[in-house]
């Protein structure tokens, strides 16, 4: 079963290879999800008044949504939301208009806001509020609201972003194996 897909505009979502997009979650527009991407149950990503691009092998977590901010004279490019590949989005986070790097994660019910810029090798723990147009350097744990740097993630973490999202490519491949027979 396939997520609802709908169009926007005439721009219909971009669907790479092996990716599975659970029934009960709604792509709507300009969104491109490259390679091995999963998207769980009950998440919206809409690209409607920008676009919405998730590198290979990111997942986005049960009850998570995604949105873009629009174009306009203060902000003639709008904010689109960019992901990166290896990324992890925990449960119920909210991406608005931000750009994430590779291989973070990003911790259940986080709220990342418009101009946002999450560099590569980050861990953003759960509950985290980033506020508008804020840096998150590489290489660090940030957690709080609004989020502060913790301390500098440890080579274990570094390579557990890569589990991470390693993992839940094969959880993905197992659902659409089930799926397929």
């Amino acid at each position: 079963m396939s997520a609802v897909l709908r169009s926007f505009q005439n721009t219909y979502p971009e669907i790479g290879q092996r990716v599975m997009l659970d029934s009960s979650s709604v792509v709507i527009g300009d969104v491109r999800l490259a390679d091995d991407v999963s998207i769980w149950p009950l998440v919206a990503i809409r690209g409607d008044v920008n676009y919405v691009a998730i590198g290979a092998r990111s997942n986005i977590q049960d009850g998570s949504v995604l949105h873009v901010t629009h174009k306009s004279s203060y902000n003639p490019e709008g904010n689109p939301l960019i992901i990166g590949e290896d990324v992890t989005v925990g449960h119920k986070v909210m991406l608005h208009g931000c750009t994430v790097g590779n291989r973070v994660l990003v911790g259940m019910g986080s709220i990342l806001l418009d101009g946002v810029v999450i560099e590569d090798d980050v861990m953003i723990g759960a509950g985290s509020l980033v506020p508008q147009n804020k840096r998150l350097e590489s290489g660090y744990l940030y957690l709080g609201s609004p989020v502060k740097q913790i301390r500098p993630i440890t080579p274990e973490e570094r390579e557990g972003l890569k589990y991470s999202a390693n993992n839940y490519v094969r959880w993905k491949d197992e659902y659409l194996a089930q799926e397929s027979k």
